[in-house]
């Protein structure tokens, strides 16, 4: 099996599943804290929780409710997709 497969390859073990969403925590975590270190604000905290949260709804609905509520035929794997189908859609 070359790097290249193994790249394409699903992600399948659980324990790594667990590592991966807990280092994207981390990161999230950690690159918050750099950003408001150098202008903490109670505004500026506000804010940021406002931007992630926002932005996690919008991907919620991007796969959860598109898929279950509006159009159950349509599958994605990732937001890129989306966006492409939604342009498709739009142009006809």
């Amino acid at each position: 099996m070359t790097a290249r497969d193994m790249i394409k390859r699903d992600l399948q073990s659980k324990t790594l599943i667990i590592i991966k969403g807990g280092l994207f925590f981390l990161l999230g975590c950690l690159s918050a804290f750099v950003l408001l270190s150098s202008i903490l604000s109670l505004r500026n905290v506000l804010m940021l929780g406002l931007t992630i949260w926002s932005f996690c709804r919008a991907y919620y609905f991007a796969f959860y409710v598109i898929e279950h509520y509006v159009d159950d035929s349509f599958h994605y794997s990732g937001l890129i997709d989306f966006a492409k189908h939604w342009i498709n859609r739009v142009r006809k």
